[in-house]
Parts: C-alpha cells; structure tokens; sequence
C-alpha cells in the first residue's frame, strides 16, 4: 500500500505518517512535507524520484504528472486499467493526504500584495483530491487532520484497509473542501480586481460555514442551525457571554433589533417581538433611552429581544433586568452589567464588536425554490425631506421625523409609526390596508398622539390616513410620496395645519 502526502497545515503530520510506516505503508511527499518527515524519522520517497521529474518553477509544477495521476485514477476493478498503469510503470496510490496552500489566510494579512496571494493559489493540490476522491472506491483522501486517528484505526482493525463507508465520507469532505478553496478564490479575485463592479454576476457562490446548532427552528418540531458567510462582517461575528443556546427566532429578532439599532443618531435603544419594534427611543444617555423604549409598551416588551447601540453599563442593565427579556444584544457589556444580567439563568448576552458596521451588501432570501437576491436597505434617507405643505414642521421635529422614518423602515409593511419626543409612542405592522395600520399605530399612540409626528413607509393611497392623524392630533406627517392621490393627501393636511415633508425613497419591508 501506498500513501502520497502533501499537505500546508502539518498539524499533525508526523504521527500520523509514523503510524502509517508502522503498518507497512510506503510515503511518496513532496517539498516541505518531505523535510519534516525526515527530519523526524519518517520514512519517505520524494516525489520527484517517483516523477523522474524535478520540481520546477518554484514548486508550482511537482505533481502534475502521469505516475502521480495515473496511480490516483487507475480503477482496480479495471484490467484494461491495470494494464496500462503496468505498461508505464505507474504504481498505485492508495492513500492521498493533501490539504492546501493557505490562500485564505494569507488574504487576510495586513498589506498583503496580489501577487502573495496569487503564489498561495494551489494548483497541484486540489488537482490530486479531486482525482482521489473521483476515485474514492478505490482511493481513501484524506483532507482534514482530525480524520488521521480514524484512519489509523481502519488500517489496524480492517487488515491493513480503510472502510467503504469512511472512504465515501472522506470523498463527499474532499469535494466540500476543494468547492470551499475555489469560491474562497473566486469571491477574493472578484473583490479584489473588480471592487467597483456593482452588477450582480451570472453565478453567486457564497461560503457558508456552520457556527451552531440551534435549539429549534421557527418551532420547536423543526431543526435548525446556523452557518456564517465567510468574508463577510455582520451578525456572524456575534459572541454570546451568557444564556442557553439560541433558537432560530432568537436569531431573527436579533438581527431585526441591531439592524434598527444601527440605524438611531445617538444613544438610543430597541425593543423587538416579532421582528417588529414595540418600542424604541433615543436620549442623551443609553440608560435613558432604554426606559423611555419600554414605556413606550411595558406589556409588549415582555419576552422581548433588546439592542442598545452604546455599551451596556450597570444602570441599564439594572433597568432591563427588571422584566423578562430574551435576548440582549449590544456592543459591548460593562463587568458590572454582565454581573447583573447572569442572574436572570434565561437571558441570552450577545456581544457585537462591529455592531455599528453592518457590513454586508447583498440580502439573500430563499423564495420558489431559489433565492431572491437584493441590496441592503442600507440608507433611512438620501436627501432633505421636501416640504410639501403650506404649514412646516416646527422647530425641534426635524429629529422626531428622521427617528420617525428610521423606525417606519424597520417594521413590516404596511407601516404606521408614530413618534414624540424621541419615542416611539405607536406602531402599525403588516396590516393588508394601510388605514388600518394607521389605526393601530394611533390606537397605541392614545393621548401621547396630541403633537407626535407620524412615519409611513410608502405613499397614502387616499387621504383618510390623514383625516384619522388629524382626529389624533398629529402635528406632522413624514412619507415618500409617489401617489397618483398625492394632492388630496396634501390638502388634507393643509386643511387640518398639519405638516407633510416627502422623502422620495420607500422602505417597505416584505
């Protein structure tokens, strides 16, 4: 039997190769891999004296070679196979242990040149895995050093043989390895000689990496788990300090919460269910923000998800720790505020260093059997909201309005979001009609509405939603626009003395 090794990561390496020697397996190696056996003893032939070939040009042409290939892909089950490998003398290769140049690591040192990481693309490597693994019946590959032990243990209890079962295993690994190294390759080269290209490609080919189980899908009879996009920041640089295991709805709301979060000037804080905010506020301190979100609706922020934009210090953390709450997701947690938090066994600490960064362009979302591919909503408004009424805004609203739309954009369509004083005092979500979702959201709003500014995330179809805010005393109106009724929505207010600004930019949320 015989096993070529070749591998970037020796972790290791030698055991397993002394093992191997042990039990009667000769090792073909190449370069740097060949060094280190030897200079611990392990027996080996370097591969150039299997070749009759020197390695050339700096190592990018070694095992690009008949004898290697030819041993690799001979079929056993194939006399004419056979045959041929004995005409040319090509010996067998039973064993390929290969594991590739460090192209991504080395993308990602400081100041590294193009073409460092053009030299740390592997060519004779991935070559070798996939002629093993297309050959797996006959041919164990082996591409992750934590599966030396269990090929170890084959070799010793199956005379000398590794199982079909582990070999098909080692295949299916093989092939996600080499899939992984070239997208790896592909999204780098594309960023990297491409970074201004907006287009969207022919092909996406994203990395996905499972971090963790979850404890459950969207409901408990369903399973789940959670895999980050490699090269990509965002919420898959999460930490958790504390709590059990999170569910996928866990993750959901989270997102919802820091997406909302990012977007408030200033300290401010979020309060989710459902995706949904049911309450959010900024103030001068987190502490204060914190309080005036929840009681904005105490009785919705039970059970809640919470995202504060600004380090958690043990006053707010005091203040949270008086209900129950899911989840708390934050830059960063004070010692002290982490001390106060762990005493409630079911709340879940999330830390998100880049929690101001969001950065991540594409929105990926699974619909009729492939994926709808979008921009992030990345931006609240891109421009000055044009003021479209005889009556203006009063002084001190032009912060409610922003806060206003900044919220409108995060909540399901159709969205109502009422705001005062840097609260929010109501939200309608996801109704079918929008009259409807401006009756909840001034439902909620009570008397607190008398002087609040009013966000819509789309245009009024019909200027009832107006004639319902000026029944409640709302003072201004923030929308984008864009109805063919616009007029009548604009002399409704002007009517009633109410202030309307259009932005020119939707944010609806599907």
């Amino acid at each position: 039997m015989r096993a070529l090794v070749s591998v970037s990561d020796k972790t290791g390496l030698v055991e397993f190769c002394r093992s191997l020697s042990e039990l009667g397996v000769e090792i073909i190696s190449t370069g740097g891999t060949s060094r280190v056996l030897s200079e611990n003893g392990v027996p080996n032939i370097p591969i150039e004296s299997v070749t009759d070939f020197p390695e050339m040009m700096d190592g990018r042409v070694k095992t690009l070679h008949p004898k290697i290939h030819g041993g690799l892909l001979a079929r056993r089950d194939d006399p004419s196979h056979l045959a041929a490998a004995a005409a040319h003398d090509i010996g067998l290769i039973d064993i390929v242990v290969v594991n590739l140049y460090p192209f991504e690591q080395t993308t990602q040192k400081p100041g590294v040149s193009l073409e460092e990481v053009i030299e740390n693309i592997d060519i004779g490597g991935p070559s070798m895995i996939r002629s093993a693994a297309k050959n797996y019946r006959s041919v164990a590959v082996v591409v992750n050093p934590d599966r030396y032990d269990a090929v170890i243990s084959e070799l010793k209890a199956n005379a000398g043989q590794v199982s079909d079962l582990l070999k098909e295993d080692l295949a299916l690994e093989a092939f996600e390895h080499t899939g992984r190294y070239d997208t790896v390759i592909s999204n780098y080269l594309k960023n990297r000689l491409r970074p201004t290209d907006r287009e969207f490609p022919t092909t996406i080919s994203p990395v996905l990496e499972k971090t963790m189980d979850l404890r459950y899908g969207e409901n408990p009879h369903q399973k789940a788990a959670f895999y980050a996009m490699k090269g990509q920041l965002g919420s898959s640089e999460f930490r958790q300090l504390h709590g059990k295991e999170l569910s996928y709805n866990n993750l959901i709301d989270m997102e919802a919460a820091w997406l909302l979060a990012t977007d408030l000037k200033g300290p401010g804080a979020a309060i989710i269910k459902h995706t949904n905010p049911c309450g959010c506020a900024v103030a001068p301190t987190i502490v204060e923000a914190y309080k005036k979100a929840y009681e904005s609706d105490p009785l919705s922020a039970f059970g809640s998800i919470v995202a504060v934009n600004r380090p958690v210090d043990e006053a707010t953390a005091t203040e949270i720790a008086k209900t129950f709450v899911e989840l708390v997701i934050a830059p960063q947690f004070e010692p002290g505020a982490v001390d106060i938090l762990v005493k409630k066994s079911a709340i879940r600490l999330i830390e998100m260093p880049n929690f101001d960064t969001p950065n991540f362009d594409l929105v990926y979302r699974q619909c009729c059997g492939g994926f709808l591919v979008q921009d992030r909503d990345a931006i609240v408004l891109d421009q000055t909201p044009e003021v479209v009424t005889q009556t203006a805004p009063k002084d001190g609203q032009a912060a409610d309005l922003e806060l206003a739309y900044a919220l409108v954009k995060n909540v399901k369509s159709n969205a109502i979001v009422v705001v005062k004083d840097g609260v929010m005092i109501g939200v309608g979500a996801g109704q079918t009609s929008r009259v409807d979702s401006v009756e909840i959201a001034l439902k909620k709003s009570g008397a607190a509405g008398k002087g609040a500014v009013l966000a819509s995330d789309a245009f009024f179809p019909f200027k009832d939603s107006v004639e319902l805010s000026a029944k409640a005393g709302i003072s201004a109106i923030i929308q984008p626009g864009g109805s063919k009724r616009d007029q009548e929505s604009i002399d409704a207010c002007n009517a009633y003395g109410i202030a309307m600004v259009f932005t020119g930019i939707r944010h609806f949320k599907h």
